[in-house]
């Protein structure tokens, strides 16, 4: 309940500066509208908003899932094998060196302007976030617990899957949150580079068309599934930890 009165006040203070600055700059609305427009544009052109942000939502959870599964799978992988960590790690730090929209029109030229190019720069935004996340907790299992297993006789295998994995779980926890957040950057930036659908789409074409109003409702429309997406995620992330804890 108190995280919800939290952001209904953040909601309260942001309309309150966004008025302000209206009243106290005067801008010209195609610079800066007006709460109350972007609020009409809202109601008057929900049934576009919605048919591309349901095209958005659709890239941003399908390239959510496959992240976390891509990302958990490969991190079990490193901590399983030192060649794993040797050609691998290499590999995930140089990736993070490329900014994503260099990427970007290369993705759009191998998968096209469909959802494929927007759901691989989803998942290939939030990765290494999850991989590092889920690897460095699976690195740092105590040790006299390790020693303890291998005390019993206890195979890699099964020292992994009863020790090591349920122990790093709080770490993949985290990794979701930071996916969570990252998922719909990644599918936004895929469909400003190519798209004929999806928020980050509708986005360009109202800046194009000068119309501020429709693009601020957009952002607005992404800014509230990121929310909701991130709460979800967090509540996931939540019963994760107690499990892991025992809670």
């Amino acid at each position: 309940m108190s995280r919800a009165v939290d952001i209904f006040v953040a909601t309260v203070v942001g309309l309150g500066l966004w008025q302000g600055a209206v009243w106290l700059l005067a801008p010209p609305p195609f610079i800066l509208p007006p709460p109350l427009k972007v609020f009409e544009t809202l109601v008057s052109s929900r049934v576009l908003l919605a048919e591309n942000a349901w095209v958005t939502v659709l890239e941003v959870l399908i390239g959510l899932a496959l992240g976390v599964v891509l990302g958990s799978a490969t991190a079990i992988g490193l901590a399983m094998s030192d060649w794993a960590r040797k050609v691998t790690m290499p590999m995930l730090v140089f990736s993070q060196a490329i900014p994503v929209f260099a990427i970007a029109p290369l993705l759009t030229l191998w998968f096209g302007y469909g959802l494929g190019s927007k759901i691989v720069m989803t998942l290939l935004i939030i990765y290494f976030p999850v991989t590092s996340s889920f690897y460095d907790g699976l690195s740092r299992t105590d040790r006299g617990a390790l020693d303890l297993a291998r005390s019993m006789n206890a195979t890699p295998w099964r020292t992994l899957w009863h020790l090591r994995v349920p122990l790093a779980l709080p770490s993949l926890s985290s990794g979701l949150r930071m996916a969570a957040v990252y998922a719909p950057i990644g599918a936004v930036i895929g469909e400003w580079v190519g798209a004929s659908r999806g928020l980050g789409y509708l986005m360009l074409l109202a800046n194009g068309r000068a119309k501020t109003d429709l693009m601020f409702a957009s952002l607005l429309v992404l800014a509230v599934f990121t929310i909701l997406l991130h709460a979800a995620v967090n509540r996931l992330a939540d019963r994760i930890d107690r499990y892991a804890t025992g809670a």
